[in-house]
């Protein structure tokens, strides 16, 4: 069994760390909508790839999480007029329904971001504390600099990223390839705090 390594660009032989177990992540859907055919792709793509490791014998743990708080499930809540629980627990369950109709096998665990809050804010606090996060008027960001291997996965270095190529510029960051981890709250949204990093309750961890 060989699979593309993106940090060495190559084909490499599949090595468990453990012998006949492996254990496979893939990030789940933001449940603000329903979910289309270029999603479907990569849900179906990790299922496939479970289901032929299983057929190899390999005892397979498949997790992937559902992201049932962000800024679009907010915003969606806002435009239906409906509180974003409720819009969360809709379009999760119609991503369940479409799963099964697609034939796609229920990950072995399956957690929800807002069932794993306090291990989210321990892990950003963690962060903060060893220098590789920030806060800045409320927000967290990782500091893409306190890591200098950051980059090998993806092949694009750093330095080349420009302030407002794409989106405009954050001056609260102190690079332009720094990202948000945690978002502070604004008025009437659901929050939270990450202790040590701000004195502020904030709001919502960022994607995952």
């Amino acid at each position: 069994m060989k699979l593309y390594n993106t940090r060495s660009r190559s084909k490499e032989d599949f090595v468990p760390l453990e012998e006949g177990k492996l254990k496979l992540y893939a990030c789940g859907p933001t449940v603000y909508d329903y979910f289309h055919i270029g999603n479907a792709r990569a849900f179906i793509t990790f299922d496939v790839l479970r289901r032929y490791f299983e057929y190899l014998g390999y005892e397979v743990t498949y997790a992937q999480n559902i992201t049932d708080i962000d800024d679009k499930i907010i915003e969606q809540a806002i435009a239906e007029d409906k509180d974003f629980n409720q819009i969360a627990d809709k379009y999760t369950k119609a991503f369940l329904e479409d799963c099964a109709a697609l034939g796609i096998k229920p990950p072995t665990a399956q957690p929800r971001a807002t069932e794993v809050m306090p291990q989210i804010i321990a892990l950003i606090e963690q962060l903060v504390q060893k220098g590789n996060a920030y806060e800045a008027d409320g927000d967290v960001y990782f500091d893409t600099a306190s890591l200098p291997e950051y980059g090998k996965l993806s092949g694009k270095q750093v330095e080349d990223q420009m302030a407002g190529a794409r989106v405009a510029a954050n001056l609260q960051k102190r690079h332009p390839a720094d990202f948000t981890l945690w978002k502070k709250s604004k008025p009437g949204e659901p929050s939270g705090k990450v202790p040590g990093a701000m004195a502020v309750p904030v709001g919502i961890p960022n994607a995952w």
